[in-house]
């Protein structure tokens, strides 16, 4: 069996909440999205997250390490219930000095394709594409 993971959510005020992960430092999610990150803008987060650890690491063993990187991600939802996402457009603006275009491209597409957990646990129908920036 694999590892289980457990968070708790716990109502603040209004609908806004505060999330905890044990050991972790709390985060706010706020369904009306104005204490912090609404529940669909965090998934995006998570998404961003996933993918940007996966591509730092990588490219490191790679051996071109990372300057700076980010990782722009824009939902497209439907605009009946329920408001899932349907198509998901990732900006990936990444400083590796020496690191060919393609190498990076392989990076991420290693991300996308096979090691994020994120990515995996969306629905298989999200149209999903990246752009590529790269920096000097």
């Amino acid at each position: 069996m694999g590892d289980t993971k457990r968070v708790t959510l716990r109502w603040l005020h209004d609908m806004a909440f505060e999330g905890v992960a044990p050991g972790k430092a709390a985060v706010t999610i706020d369904a009306g999205g104005t204490a912090g990150p609404a529940p669909m803008e965090a998934l995006l987060l998570a998404l961003a997250g996933c993918t940007a650890g996966d591509v730092v690491s990588i490219l490191a063993k790679m051996r071109f390490p990372v300057r700076s990187m980010s990782v722009e991600v824009a939902g497209e939802r439907r605009a009946e219930h329920p408001k899932r996402y349907t198509a998901i457009v990732l900006t990936y603006r990444i400083a590796a000095p020496g690191a060919p275009e393609e190498r990076v491209r392989h990076a991420i597409d290693l991300s996308l394709e096979r090691y994020c957990s994120v990515t995996h646990s969306l629905a298989p129908d999200i149209a999903r594409r990246y752009e590529l920036v790269l920096e000097a």
